[in-house]
């Protein structure tokens, strides 16, 4: 990640550990803002440490590879203090990431907090399912899932920001 101050629009995906459903998300995400010119960054990191450091899941590496998204560079982190206010929007990936994001944020923190479904009209508060434990499908899955969340956020943030500049 870049910073943050120098774009309007910031998003961090966050799931527990941050190898399979948020790095999905980022390289997702990316791709969705790329196509559609949204002037952007996006991160993603987990609210438990178990793999910081590591790439994420060789499931998830081959499902986004698949739909054409590299994401085998990214490396895990746990969320911190600072994103709370490097962000512009924190998205997790279900209800137990975002309370856990609600407890650890700030109180002057300026980032909005949010499930990646709430985007997507009738799916307010849909978790996207943890594939970890499952095999390939479940991954494929869950990349369906994740792939209309990010695309419903990227023109959710474009509509956003052409109200801010307005």
């Amino acid at each position: 990640m870049d910073g943050g101050n120098e774009h309007k629009v910031s998003v961090l995906f966050v799931c527990l550990g941050n190898i399979c459903r948020s790095p999905m998300a980022e390289g997702a995400f990316r791709a969705a803002a790329l196509e559609r010119g949204l002037d952007c960054i996006s991160d993603s990191a987990g609210t438990a440490s178990y793999h910081v450091g590591s790439q994420p899941d060789p499931r998830a590496i081959t499902v986004a590879s698949a739909n054409g998204i590299d994401i085998a560079g990214q490396s895990a982190r746990q969320i911190e203090r600072d994103d709370f206010f490097r962000f512009t929007h924190i998205i997790a990936l279900d209800r137990a990431n975002l309370e856990t994001l609600r407890a650890k944020a700030p109180r002057n923190g300026n980032a909005a907090l949010a499930m990646l479904m709430d985007a997507v009209e009738g799916r307010r508060g849909e978790p996207v399912a943890d594939p970890y434990y499952g095999d390939l499908p479940s991954f494929e899955a869950a990349w369906t899932t994740i792939s209309i969340g990010v695309n419903a956020w990227a023109e959710r943030l474009i509509r956003e920001s052409a109200n801010i500049k307005a």
